[in-house]
């Protein structure tokens, strides 16, 4: 493990073990592979052409993510592999009775932790040596807190 301060080109060193494509990353580059889409309907599009997303409807994604999503967060949220879409949703009481509510908009903060926690289901797979991330060598985490 390596530590440095900001200002030092961690993000331009990372781009170098981007190219080399052997690496699994976490930066502004892993949060741009998904996208919200705000018109009718809320869901958050993925980028599933990424090798980011190499084998994640086979690996049942939604348990791997919810063991640490949980932990942070009381939302859910479904993930649509062949639209390449994930909707979220929050189970809430109303005068005693429990209701999920659909189809919600999660804040800005809360999209950042499920990313954080999708890319931490993913390290797991790659520490696990699952067949689909056999290609990382090198894992990349570039100021997951400020992100």
């Amino acid at each position: 493990m390596l530590f440095a301060y900001n200002g030092t080109g961690k993000t331009r060193l990372s781009v170098e073990f981007k190219k080399q494509g052997d690496t699994l990353y976490y930066n502004a580059f892993t949060e741009d592979l998904f996208h919200w889409h705000n018109e009718h309907d809320f869901f958050l599009e993925f980028n599933n052409e990424s090798s980011f997303f190499a084998g994640v409807k086979e690996l049942e994604m939604e348990s791997r993510i919810r063991s640490f999503l949980d932990k942070y967060e009381n939302f859910g949220f479904t993930i649509d592999y062949d639209g390449h879409r994930i909707y979220f949703y929050r189970d809430v009481v109303v005068s005693g009775i429990s209701q999920r509510i659909d189809n919600i908009k999660i804040s800005r903060g809360e999209e950042k932790i499920f990313i954080w926690c999708f890319f931490l289901a993913i390290v797991q797979l790659v520490v696990d040596k699952q067949e689909a991330y056999q290609w990382v060598k090198y894992i990349y985490i570039d100021d997951p807190i400020s992100s």
